[in-house]
C-alpha cells in the first residue's frame, strides 16, 4: 500500500475578494482539491494514476527523494498565460473562474517490495501513470546438509 505524506501546495492565483463576491447561493464556489489518484496492484507491480485534465508531460516531475519516498510534483505553467488567446482576450473578461492555476506536490511512502530502480512514468490523455514494479523474490535456497552432532 502506498501511504501519502500530506503536503499539498495549492496556489489559487485568483483574487479572493473577487471570488467571495460571486460566492452566492445560486453560484456556489467549488473547493480546490488535489488531483484524484488511483492505485492498482498486480502480482508484479503497483500502478498509480494521477488525473489532471490538460496535464502535459512538461508539467510533471517524479522522483525518489533522499528518504526513498516517491515525490510527485505537478505545476500547470500555462493556465494563466493569456498571450495566445488573441481576439478572445479582447472580447471577454472573467466574471467567474474555476479553472485555477495549481501546484501539486505529494510524497508517498513506498512499500518495501517496490523496486525503486525500475520505476517509470508517462503522461497520456491527462493521466500521469507511474509504474512501480515489485522486487523479484529470490527463490528459497534448498539446503541439504548434515549437521554434526557434538
Amino acid at each position: 500500500m502506498l501511504f501519502p505524506v500530506i503536503r499539498n501546495n495549492n496556489r489559487n492565483w485568483l483574487d479572493t475578494a473577487f471570488n467571495d463576491f460571486f460566492d452566492t447561493d445560486w453560484m456556489p464556489r467549488t473547493a480546490t482539491t488535489a488531483p484524484a489518484v488511483n492505485v492498482k496492484e498486480s502480482d508484479k507491480a503497483f500502478k498509480m494514476e494521477v488525473a489532471a485534465p490538460g496535464l502535459k508531460k512538461e508539467f510533471c516531475k517524479v522522483n525518489i527523494n533522499e528518504d526513498g519516498n516517491l515525490v510527485v510534483k505537478i505545476e500547470n505553467k500555462t493556465e494563466h498565460e493569456d498571450k495566445s488567446c488573441g481576439e478572445e482576450c479582447e472580447k471577454y473578461h472573467y466574471v467567474r473562474r474555476e479553472f485555477t492555476y495549481t501546484n501539486y506536490e505529494q510524497t508517498y511512502i513506498l512499500p518495501d517490495e517496490v523496486d525503486k530502480e525500475r520505476i517509470s512514468a508517462k503522461v497520456e490523455d491527462g493521466i500521469l501513470s507511474i509504474q512501480l514494479p515489485k522486487l523479484t523474490p529470490e527463490p528459497a535456497k534448498k539446503m541439504d546438509r548434515a549437521i554434526e552432532i557434538g
